[in-house]
């Protein structure tokens, strides 16, 4: 395999990985300049904080006061504000031939997040064609935090082709519901019977047009999913093939969810690699993540972090191939 990365977001820019035959190709959506990453507002390949997902009216509470967020999304803060990590520039630093360390000072008031936030980011290559992502951060104010990477992924080469044909596991009996306005509600349901089960691989597309809420709303997948994994990394997340070209992707984390969204908001006036225009539906996010709103939904697994601590996420990408199908 083959990781390219610009620190400029800390955007993977390729993912190059062999297909059942030994074909190598490209897996992730995003462009051939550096130019279109930066003029274009999308998070190709990005690291998001400091919150991916939404902050509910751009507000939350710690320790009894209130912090007023950037708002980028009608009154919400999403994906950390506007700019976010994806449009910093970050420090990069070669460990070896197979690691990239970015660093990045978000300071106090950035967006409206409280305390000096130092981030690292580690990514490293294993001989297991794996793209092993190695999350840290401290801070000198009790914050929240809670980051993410935002590739997206077409694991047939094919960034042209739906990924609805595609085959997806998620290890999770539950996920996070929104609100007619696309906001969590702090519901925590049950999959079971419903289009959001995939706990057997099931075709992506199979179920994505039912006309129901929770799809209607997002025009298809952009939900997070509660992982029965408690943290384990070495338990299997979720697993996505394509039978086409044998490519698999195994996802590993420490995170409590994993939210997927299956690219309903691209409409092909997006121009890419090799000038494809990105038709909708053409590629999935897997983002290892805790969930939306949390820093106002004290249920929610917590996203706080206090000075002398170090907040710690693992993402793995794991890449196979299957025989013939």
């Amino acid at each position: 395999m083959e990781v390219c990365i610009t620190n400029y977001g800390g955007r993977v820019v390729s993912i190059m990985a062999p297909d059942r035959d030994g074909n190598f190709e490209d897996v992730v959506l995003g462009f051939p300049t550096i130019d279109e990453y930066v003029n274009q507002k999308q998070n190709f390949g990005a690291i998001i904080g400091r919150y991916i997902g939404r902050i509910l009216n751009g507000r939350f509470q710690l320790d009894g006061e209130e912090y007023t967020l950037t708002p980028n999304t009608g009154p919400h803060s999403a994906h950390g504000g506007d700019p976010g990590f994806a449009a910093r520039i970050w420090q990069a630093e070669h460990l070896d031939q197979y690691a990239l360390k970015l660093s990045y000072l978000s300071v106090d008031g950035e967006n409206g997040f409280p305390g000096n936030l130092r981030v690292r980011v580690v990514y490293r290559l294993t001989e297991d064609n794996e793209l092993d992502i190695l999350y840290e951060a401290e801070t000198d104010k009790p914050t929240v935090v809670n980051l993410s990477h935002h590739s997206f992924f077409n694991i047939s080469g094919d960034l042209f082709r739906p990924v609805e044909d595609q085959l997806l596991y998620v290890n999770a009996g539950f996920y996070t519901p929104y609100d007619s306005l696309k906001c969590v509600t702090g519901e925590i349901a049950p999959v079971t019977g419903s289009a959001f089960d995939f706990n057997h691989p099931v075709r992506i597309g199979n179920r994505i047009d039912e006309e129901i809420l929770q799809l209607q709303v997002t025009g298809g997948y952009d939900h997070t999913w509660v992982l029965n994994t408690a943290g384990d990394e070495t338990a299997l997340a979720a697993r996505v093939s394509d039978p086409q070209s044998g490519r698999t992707m195994e996802v590993y984390t420490n995170e409590p969810g994993l939210h997927i969204y299956t690219s309903n908001g691209l409409k092909g006036n997006i121009r890419g690699k090799e000038r494809i225009p990105y038709p909708r539906r053409n590629s999935i996010c897997l983002e290892t993540m805790h969930f939306a709103d949390s820093p106002n939904k004290p249920h929610f697994p917590s996203t706080r972090l206090d000075p002398g601590e170090v907040y710690r996420s693992r993402c793995i990408y794991r890449f196979g191939i299957t025989a013939e199908e």
